[in-house]
């Protein structure tokens, strides 16, 4: 199944509401072991709230990195995106993989929202 992501998110893959809405098409087919290929033609702008809503939660579930690489592609997605991208799933597998780093990071999020 092939997604071109400028269609959900126009030029600015940017907010967690566009990743979500993307994660929310790709997960149902990863679970089928479907293959994904993501389109990023004409997206030039992104940042690590649209990745990890689309791609890093797909790490909580059964999905293994190994499987999601083979499973998912990315399309014309620029080496900034590819940067994003790595830091993402990177920081994405420590999270899901260590439940001391999972709390830990939740602590401090929930204290920092509670100080605004």
């Amino acid at each position: 199944m092939l997604y071109k992501v400028y269609d959900i998110t126009g030029k600015f893959a940017t907010d967690c509401d566009s990743g979500q809405e993307l994660y929310d098409l790709i997960y149902p087919q990863l679970e089928q072991g479907k293959s994904v290929e993501l389109d990023f033609t004409d997206v030039g702008v992104f940042a690590s709230a649209f990745f990890n809503y689309a791609i890093g939660q797909l790490l909580q579930h059964k999905i293994v990195v190994d499987q999601l690489n083979h499973l998912l592609t990315f399309k014309a997605l620029s080496p900034m995106g590819h940067n994003v991208l790595k830091r993402v799933v990177d920081n994405a597998k420590q999270y899901y993989a260590d439940p001391q780093s999972r709390q830990a990071v939740d602590t401090v999020l929930e204290e920092y929202a509670a100080s605004l």
